[in-house]
């Protein structure tokens, strides 16, 4: 008779389930051909090695289908992978940026009334400063000491007469963390898509590329973008207030740069060297018109960001070297407090009509040199977690490259390129009071120990120049400081019976302070009834009794007051803040105290 078949239990997909399912369909099954299932039979032995199989592939299955969506994927590479898919590009290392204060002492002019301007030198674009604990910096832009708008003091002064002999000058540069680094590809034959990872971790900005042949490939958004805007001297007259003009150019040779938590990847596309000699720029009215005898005009769009002709995403580098130079930071994190850039790594001095001056004098002047920052350098920031990236990428994908709504003005600060530095946290508001409505954009940065700090003018003159990009032509946006209200928090606990008091109080200070390391965002709630949470979860707490919250100011936190009793609800369980205020724990270790009963 033939053998009557039951269905499969789908359902059973660990170990313990699968085994059962085995040994119940053997029993049932072949009663007379098997009986022996006790734990030390060759039948045990192999429902359990089958089980164990099924067990394995089930786990691999559901982390496989776990991993390919990124609401539900856990490892950090993944999630950084399927981001990109919704056109968030992973950040990277940021860049540190800020001002230094430069210092040089100059011997005296005849007269004794000033400085000798034979010895005022210009210390060029891309000397490296350090701060006490070794991180590198290079200057952005040549620094001159002849400027009249320099500041001029006195140095030194014959002890005789009371001339002054030398003076110190002191002007300010800009300066942006990381070390320029020189590298040499090798490439092979013609590859389709050819990618090609950067030595290094840290990389924050790839400078330059090019071949051996002197081609130079232009970094861009995205392969199907051909137009890049560059900087040309401007030759008019009125070079001295506008020094470079931008203008567009047709870039055949391109790349990408993909990021991910270790790695720097240049991405090319796969067209040939044949087609460059080829007409490619296409006539916009061509791309647009494509009438060809038709008496009706089909709907046809034009991407101003992309006319050239082939469809080949640029052109692929092939049995030649690449030279690539980028910026990588040399620590992992590069901000700088006030006063702490203080040494001169190499610098680089031009003299004017260097051969008619005195060698001893101009080494004086070149070994004088002294460099401070009057205020911290900020804008590299600790990387976004797996629920950053995963919030961060999808309200990217619903900006589409443009900035409507207030949460696309948020989604795109973050989105800036870490090359121009980075805010931790930011928050759009309607400005009621404004006459014509304006937006305020509140913007956040990390200091060099991880609390928050104010973002620096640079950040901010990049940002905006980020934000126009894509803005509505009537929006207008002012981007501001945002207020830090430093909190500190004092509990009572219970603990639990036979244990030691005291090892249960620093058990729950621990736990909530390492749960307060965490970031707010603007506006965001402070929720007590979270703190009795994480409190009575601590090991060896019976109850918590008591939470007061307290405002933190002067000294090291914050110079801003705020009234915690009046913007408490009324069942106390949460404070709240307006949407240009963060709260912070600055020092959790310490501002956060506990007393036991």
């Amino acid at each position: 008779m033939a053998k009557k078949h039951v269905p499969i239990k789908y359902t059973s997909r660990d170990f313990s389930s699968i085994k059962r399912d085995l040994e119940d369909y053997a029993k049932r099954y072949y009663p007379e051909s098997y009986r022996d299932f006790s734990e030390a039979s060759f039948g045990s032995l192999m429902l359990d090695t089958v089980a164990y199989v099924g067990d394995i592939l089930s786990f691999y299955l559901d982390y496989q289908v776990n991993e390919s969506f990124l609401d539900s994927a856990i490892e950090y590479e993944n999630i950084i992978r399927l981001s990109r898919q919704l056109g968030y590009k992973y950040p990277g290392k940021p860049t540190s940026y800020g001002i230094a204060s430069l210092y040089v002492m100059v011997p005296a002019n005849a007269s004794g009334i000033g400085p000798d301007t034979n010895y005022l030198p210009v210390l060029q674009k891309g000397s490296i400063l350090s701060s006490n604990d070794g991180k590198n910096f290079n200057l952005s832009e040549n620094v001159d000491f002849s400027d009249p708008n320099n500041e001029v003091v006195t140095g030194r002064v014959n002890e005789t007469t009371g001339t002054p002999t030398h003076f110190v000058v002191k002007t300010y540069g800009k300066v942006i963390s990381g070390d320029i680094v020189e590298a040499s590809i090798t490439v092979g034959p013609h590859e389709r898509f050819m990618k090609k990872n950067l030595v290094g971790t840290d990389i924050a900005e790839v400078i330059s590329v090019f071949d051996s042949e002197g081609h130079e490939y232009f970094e861009v958004e995205h392969l199907s973008q051909n137009i890049v805007f560059r900087e040309v001297a401007n030759r008019g007259s009125n070079t001295d207030t506008v020094k470079n003009l931008l203008k567009p150019f047709v870039v055949p040779r391109r790349f990408v740069v993909e990021r991910t938590a270790g790695l720097t990847t240049l991405q090319f596309g796969y067209g040939s060297e044949d087609q460059i000699k080829s007409n490619m720029i296409a006539d916009p009215s061509e791309v647009v018109l494509k009438m060809h005898g038709k008496e009706h005009v089909s709907d046809s769009s034009f991407d101003p960001a992309n006319i050239l002709s082939t469809d080949k995403f640029g052109v692929v580098p092939s049995n030649t070297i690449l030279n690539v130079i980028y910026r990588q930071n040399n620590a992992e994190d590069m901000n700088v407090a006030a006063n702490a850039l203080t040494k001169i790594t190499n610098s680089k001095f031009i003299f004017k009509d260097v051969a008619t001056l005195s060698d001893s004098q101009v080494q004086f002047v070149a070994n004088s040199l002294q460099v401070s920052n009057d205020r911290p350098i900020s804008g590299d920031i600790s990387l976004p977690t797996s629920d950053e990236i995963r919030t961060r990428a999808m309200d990217h994908f619903a900006t589409q490259n443009r900035i409507v709504t207030k949460q696309d003005y948020v989604s795109y600060v973050y989105s800036m390129p870490p090359k121009f530095g980075a805010v931790k946290r930011a928050s759009v508001v309607r400005d009621s009071d404004s006459f014509k409505r304006n937006l305020n954009l509140y913007v956040m940065s990390e200091a060099s120990d991880g609390s928050l700090t104010a973002t620096n003018n640079e950040i901010k003159q990049n940002l905006k120049t980020w934000i126009n990009r894509s803005k509505m032509v009537h929006d207008t946006i002012d981007i501001l400081d945002g207020t830090i209200i430093n909190l500190g928090i004092n509990f009572k606990i219970i603990a639990q019976e036979r244990r030691n008091k005291f090892d249960v109080l620093n058990n729950a200070t621990k736990t909530l302070s390492e749960y307060l390391l965490l970031y707010p965002d603007f506006g965001e709630s402070f929720k007590i009834s979270n703190i009795y949470s994480v409190l009575n979860s601590a090991d060896g707490v019976l109850d918590t009794t008591d939470v007061v919250v307290v405002n933190k100011v002067g000294g090291s936190y914050s110079d801003a007051f705020y009234d915690l009793k009046k913007n408490m609800s009324a069942d106390g369980r949460l404070i709240s803040f307006e949407d240009n205020l963060i709260w912070e724990i600055k020092f959790p270790f310490v501002d956060v105290k506990g007393a036991i009963q």
